[in-house]
């Protein structure tokens, strides 16, 4: 059985980014955001569209970024 995503908008996928060590470097084009972590130099956009969900394949990438896979995530956002 699969796991399935989660439906996050940014504020989840934002606090998920910082209990991974990640922060807030600049806005990019439009209501992105471009988020670092310097420990292993890994870098991230985060679409910032409020209260919208973040679509799969968007959130897909941002965690394939983070260096995490689902079920990872789903463990931290237990623990959040």
């Amino acid at each position: 059985m699969s796991i399935k995503f989660p439906a996050l908008n940014y504020k989840r996928i934002a606090k998920v980014a910082k209990h991974l060590g990640f922060y807030l470097v600049r806005r990019a084009k439009g209501s992105h955001e471009v988020w670092r972590r310097d420990l292993d130099k890994r870098q991230t956009t985060i679409p910032n569209h409020g209260n919208k969900t973040i679509r799969r394949g968007t959130l897909k990438t941002i965690l394939d970024d983070f260096g995490i896979t689902l079920e990872g995530l789903n463990k931290i956002l237990k623990d959040l």
